[in-house]
């Protein structure tokens, strides 16, 4: 376990250079518990990373950071799956090229989401139609108090869009230490979005599959060792089928996605982009020229660049729209997570 005194722009994504009073790196259950209980006895903040591929620091942290770094892939086998097991800090899109190259295929369609294994509960990760409750099977998690560790099926995670339990219940108190993930020997590819519509469901494989989603988001998205970012910075927005059929009839062209229960899925890239944002900049923040959904650190942003730039997106689509965008990134104040849409509101 190292503890440093350290700024934070390694940490996150977006390249952002708030700082912490120390950082700390978890190899284990018990370092992360360890270091939490520090934290809780000193009447510290303390907060839990992983990669800080979904964060925006808005000023500087005044406590711990913990970095979880528990790794370790185990794979079992059953007569028509393939189990792993999978530490939590354990690189995300690492883990999707291993599966593939030991041919259990399942993950291809969320190759190249940024972070780790622990994080991907926690957002229901998704990309290209697939999302991660399709193919999680538990996750274990630690309370960090007292060090008991419990497993949580894949329905007590309550899963959502961009949501789960462990945004709520699990939100304080607790650590995400390994995830089980059942991948079925049967594959059936997921090809409804994007250029996987253009691959032959009866001939495709997983690479291929694989292939195409990273060519798809190397094309638009900006990889943050070069410009920062956090990825998508806006849930895709779920209106009701009132306001997605007036909005159809006022513009005929507007992806629509209908789901469970009566909603529509909008496409929050399309409504930025229709508000003739791509480019658009404030201070050292930017909306990403190729993918409106991304917001940038242009030149040397300051988290309140990036708050003032999400703000003056979120007005423009619903002014147009009718239409409020939320952040599917995860605000961090001073003391700790702050509610991001109040933030911007």
């Amino acid at each position: 376990m190292s503890r440093q005194q350290h700024s934070l722009k390694s940490w996150n994504t977006f390249g952002l250079n708030a700082h912490a009073s120390h950082i700390s790196v978890a190899n284990s259950v018990e370092e992360l518990c360890r270091c939490w209980q520090q934290s809780t006895q000193q009447n510290e903040p303390v907060l839990l990373l992983g990669e800080g591929s979904n964060v925006l620091f808005l000023e500087d942290f005044s406590g711990q950071v913990i970095i979880n770094r528990i790794k370790g892939i185990n794979v079992e086998e059953t007569s028509d799956a393939w189990c792993l097991h999978v530490g939590a800090g354990e690189n995300w899109h690492q883990l999707v090229e291993t599966t593939l190259k030991q041919n259990l295929a399942g993950l291809e369609n969320l190759a190249l989401i940024p972070g780790c294994a622990g994080s991907a509960p926690i957002q229901n990760i998704g990309a290209y139609g697939v999302e991660l409750e399709q193919v999680c099977e538990y996750v274990d998690i630690v309370s960090l108090g007292d060090g008991t560790c419990q497993r949580l099926t894949a329905s007590e995670c309550q899963f959502g869009y961009r949501d789960s339990v462990f945004k709520h219940r699990y939100a304080e108190g607790y650590a995400i230490v390994a995830v089980g993930l059942r991948l079925a020997k049967h594959w059936k590819p997921v090809l409804s979005y994007g250029d996987l519509r253009n691959l032959d469901p009866l001939t495709v494989s997983p690479q291929q599959v694989f292939d195409a989603v990273c060519h798809m988001r190397r094309s638009k998205l900006p990889d943050p060792k070069v410009t920062g970012n956090a990825g998508s910075f806006f849930k895709n927005p779920l209106v009701s089928a009132d306001l997605a059929a007036a909005l159809q009839i006022k513009y005929p062209d507007i992806p629509q996605y209908p789901q469970e229960g009566g909603t529509v899925k909008l496409a929050a890239g399309w409504l930025i982009d229709q508000c003739a944002l791509k480019g658009f900049r404030l201070g050292g923040a930017a909306v990403h020229q190729q993918q409106a959904l991304v917001l940038i650190n242009a030149e040397d942003a300051s988290g309140q660049d990036i708050v003032d730039l999400a703000r003056t997106v979120r007005q423009r689509v619903a002014e147009k729209f009718n239409v409020w965008l939320e952040p599917e990134v995860r605000f961090i104040a001073a003391q700790g997570e702050t509610d991001a849409v109040e933030v911007i509101a």
